[in-house]
């Protein structure tokens, strides 16, 4: 059997497509991933994140055979179940509960968690069994492996943390083995693949020529073009091979469904009033066969024609008074069996979504970096538009390569960190972060109105302890020690808030543009000082404790998510804070005096 330190399964949940590879042997960069639809006539390296349920909610299918049962059933039928896809954009920017509901396709509600579980315990169950059926002998478990799980870059840590839980509860790792998971930045998961690829990897006019210069001191952009978010972050190669960050992750959900949220506004544009909506909702499989259809066809620049289903044909003709009712100016055409549209109408479709990286990149050019090369990666960076757009804007200033085989870039670029994480060597922090404490009170700069008295002592109270600042290299283990001392002897634990910000040095934790995400209890039994160690330089923000009287070591969760978001006085995006503050009362488990260790 390979050692256990090569026995990686990577999981790359996007939001229009899910897949896998894995690693058992040996071999350095030999990694495997299956191909799925076969038996419905396709052949892809990911299949469709969409999800089954029965009326009771209860799992039947993932991917291409949930899309095909669901497309299969009637009106009645398909309304007794619940059909997921795309519900990976309900962590994106958004403030999350366990208690999360999202709807499905005809606006049934169910919870987020579960979705998400039932989701990852699909690929986790397929990616087990196709090994154990390619090993014939072994028989492997989940604790065999390393799984790494990637997620967006621009992601807040909440949305990290709520993958997390649902991988757990999907039974990829259990309590105790927690370190058997590991979270990957979708970009960085693609520049460590794209590293490692020959000049004949990838897609150029000159592609003999073109490869991605190894040397010490390189620098490129990467662009994970997903469905739902474009990510986009800058590295540069130090001497070994190993990557640093030198823009913090920035970016956009302006991906790929971007596109397709254009085109089925197209199609409401050029079909009679109120039809698409009515087909939509009459026959919700013939319409996902559309969309699906056009997934396709964004791959090219051209000319397209879409398949018009006889049940959409029919209602047009019950709308319309005429039989050519699609006006040529429109960009469309209709000849009965397809609906025709013009090259430059398609083209239409991606100007939003192709400003917004343009936006993006531009910043990043203005930095006065040394970029030499754009990296195009994800399923949505195969479309010709896209690409001939980023080299028509930056074509002089760089070179811009893209992968044949795009959409797995991610994929195995995560078997590879789940490898050898230590790769990135450095990321940059995106906020500042830090934490509520109390300072004695110094009128000469603390404000009046923070002033408050316990115990004869003046205190200002919500003053933000930064730990981090925007923009600031972290190294992969790079971590923020400081103590914290209990109020009472007998003090059995205290809880910390944590907030960030964009801005780099502000004052209090209710000052403009700092917003609480989230907060820990330490546990202070057994003596009146803990040293915590906060590490910031991973994908996850991690901590653990150490109690200087006992020696007793432990991890200390961070909860960026809330059991009930009514329970929480801190709204996403505002700088509300409110808390009740005492010295004497029944509360002191909030009252800390924490120093930062230099």
């Amino acid at each position: 059997m390979a050692s256990s330190d090569l026995l990686v399964i990577a999981i790359d949940f996007g939001t229009a497509y899910s897949g896998y590879a894995f690693n058992i042997t040996t071999k350095k960069g030999k990694s495997n991933l299956p191909r799925w639809g076969k038996e419905y006539g396709f052949d892809t390296p990911k299949t469709p994140t969409c999800i089954l349920f029965n009326e009771d909610e209860t799992f039947l299918s993932f991917g291409y055979e949930a899309k095909m049962a669901y497309k299969e059933m009637r009106r009645e039928e398909a309304e007794k179940h619940y059909f997921f896809e795309n519900f990976k954009m309900e962590l994106y920017n958004k403030e999350l509960s366990n208690n999360l509901k999202i709807k499905d396709v005809i606006g049934k509600s169910m919870k987020a968690l579960k979705v998400f579980s039932e989701s990852l315990r699909f690929l986790k169950e397929d990616a087990l069994r196709t090994i154990n059926q390619a090993t014939g002998s072994m028989e492997f478990i989940p604790s065999d492996f390393t799984w790494v799980l990637t997620v967006p870059a621009i992601w807040n840590p909440s949305a990290k943390q709520f993958m997390r839980e649902a991988a757990t509860q999907a039974g990829i790792v259990t309590e105790g083995a927690e370190d058997k998971l590991m979270m990957a930045l979708e970009p960085e998961a693609a520049s460590i693949w794209c590293k490692k690829l020959p000049s004949d990897g990838f897609i150029s006019e000159n592609y003999n020529e073109e490869s991605l210069d190894q040397s010490a001191g390189t620098q490129y952009i990467v662009v994970d073009c997903g469905g739902g978010t474009i990510d986009i972050t800058v590295h540069e190669v130090l001497d070994g091979g190993a990557l640093k960050e030198r823009h913090k992750v920035s970016g956009n959900d302006l991906g790929g469904q971007t596109v397709d949220r254009k085109f089925k506004q197209f199609l409401r544009e050029i079909l009679p009033e109120g039809v698409w909506d009515e087909f939509e909702q009459n026959s919700p499989s013939a319409a996902q066969k559309i969309m699906y259809e056009f997934t396709y066809l964004k791959q090219v620049d051209k000319d397209v024609q879409i398949s018009c289903p006889f049940t959409l044909g029919s209602l047009i003709k019950d709308k319309s008074d005429t039989e050519n009712f699609v006006q040529s100016e429109l960009g469309a055409s209709w000849d009965g069996d397809f609906i025709k549209i013009s090259r430059d109408k398609m083209r239409s479709f991606y100007d939003e979504s192709l400003k917004g990286i343009t936006e993006n990149l531009k910043e990043i050019f203005n930095c006065g970096l040394n970029i030499k090369y754009i990296l195009l990666v994800g399923g949505y960076a195969q479309s010709q538009i896209l690409q001939q757009h980023i080299t028509d804007q930056f074509g002089q200033q760089c070179k811009v390569l893209c992968p044949f085989r795009a959409q797995e870039a991610i994929m195995r670029g995560a078997v590879e960190f789940g490898r050898n994480p230590d790769v990135v060597a450095s990321q940059k922090s995106s906020y500042t972060y830090g934490f509520a404490v109390y300072e004695y009170f110094d009128d000469s700069k603390h404000k009046e109105g923070k002033k408050f008295t316990a115990k004869g002592v003046e205190w200002s109270r919500d003053i933000f302890r930064k730990l981090v600042e925007e923009g600031e290299d972290l190294g992969s283990e790079g971590t923020r020690e400081f103590l914290c001392s209990s109020v009472k002897a007998d003090q059995k634990e205290m809880e910390l808030k944590f907030f960030r910000s964009l801005r780099k040095d502000p004052v209090y934790v209710d000052d403009w543009g700092v917003e609480k995400v989230g907060s820990f209890i330490v546990d202070m039994t057994g003596g009146g000082k803990v040293k915590l160690n906060i590490k910031f330089g991973s994908t996850e923000i991690k901590a653990t404790g150490t109690n200087l009287t006992t020696g007793e070591k432990k991890n200390v969760k961070i909860d960026f998510i809330t059991t009930d978001s009514d329970d929480d006085d801190v709204s996403v995006g505002s700088s509300s804070y409110s808390e009740e503050y005492t010295l004497d009362g029944a509360d002191e488990t909030c009252c800390q005096e924490v120093y930062v260790l230099e």
